[in-house]
């Protein structure tokens, strides 16, 4: 199969390696001197320095040329550069099956990545996400790893899975496009408070608690949306919540490292050097569980942190302070 990876960043560039070990792939990225870079040393030096590219992968900063005779195109770009990559290809008119890797709601409007798809390409059917547990850099690494193919047209998401997947890169069908997104969107910003945990010290009794009641949460505001309680019991749900919980390698997870420590946002994602979607992506989800009635309380600490200049000690004291709840009820 003939896939472009629309955007040369950690994620993007991983999905190319993984899916070059058995499909022809063009990666595109909009730096056109990165790309003359990443030709040159068959390296992504400023995202995965340490994950040669494989001679059989294209490169490519002319997108015109990229998607020609595309059979597949895979746009891996940060949230808020998703509409304007699909303005870009429907300029171009590719009508080629469309599948996202963006995890996030749009800035200002409150979109799910599918949604803003359907406004840029209303007529296109063969869309869907492919989201769940999965570091970049480990996916480059060739180490195993699982998601999934989530699609409103089953039969899309089954036929496309089966291609896409291998033993490095399992690839499972989805039906539950929302809860996908949802899942994949929101555990970003139960990173940032489980990173705060951490690094306050309050130890592995409070992550614990703090994933689950975080995976409460998502499921709220999933199912209010349309999506499905099951996925949020699968890769992308609480498999893909557990791991950037806590793994080393999540950038969210290190966002809230390091506002235990003090440190102001705007200096913590000049350290980060990447995109921590979950930033954005709280004000994003605390508007729409306000519009849609949802609690979400750990989501509302977390914008207390970002946006509100809440020090981590009275935030966590106002969760630790609420008034209990049945576990299974609707808080």
């Amino acid at each position: 199969m003939r896939i472009t990876v629309v955007g040369a960043g950690a994620w993007g560039t991983a999905l190319a390696i993984a899916f070059s070990r058995q499909h022809e792939v063009t990666l595109w990225g909009r730096d056109a001197a990165q790309m003359v870079d990443m030709q040159a040393n068959r390296l992504n030096r400023r995202y995965l320095p340490d994950c040669p590219l494989p001679e059989r992968l294209h490169l490519s900063a002319d997108l015109s040329e990229a998607v020609v005779g595309v059979e597949l195109v895979l746009v891996v770009t940060p949230i808020a550069g998703l509409r304007p990559t699909l303005k870009e290809l429907a300029r171009l008119r590719v009508d080629a099956p469309l599948l996202w890797a963006c995890k996030g709601f749009e800035a200002g409007s409150s979109l799910l990545p599918h949604q803003v798809v359907a406004e840029e390409f209303p007529r296109l059917k063969t869309i869907g996400v492919l989201s769940g547990p999965s570091f970049a850099k480990e996916v480059a690494q060739g180490l195993p790893a699982a998601v999934s193919l989530a699609s409103e047209n089953y039969a899309f998401a089954r036929d496309f899975a089966r291609e896409l997947h291998s033993p490095l890169l399992r690839i499972y069908a989805n039906d539950d496009l929302v809860g996908v997104e949802v899942g994949g969107a929101v555990k970003n910003v139960m990173a940032i408070a489980t990173g705060v945990a951490d690094g306050l010290g309050f130890g592995m009794n409070a992550r614990a608690a703090l994933i689950t009641r975080g995976l409460a949460e998502i499921t709220r505001l999933a199912m209010a949306l349309g999506g499905s309680q099951q996925s949020m019991l699968g890769l992308s749900g609480v498999g893909d919540l557990i791991l950037t919980c806590t793994g080393a390698l999540s950038r969210n997870r290190q966002v809230g490292l390091k506002l235990a420590e003090g440190k102001s946002l705007q200096t913590i994602l000049q350290e980060l050097g990447h995109v921590a979607e979950g930033v954005p992506t709280a004000r994003e989800v605390l508007k729409m569980a306000e519009r849609l009635q949802v609690d979400m309380p750990i989501t509302a600490a977390v914008c207390e942190l970002l946006y509100h200049q809440a020090t981590p000690q009275s935030v966590v004291e106002s969760l630790l302070g609420r008034t209990p709840k049945p576990e299974f009820g609707n808080g």
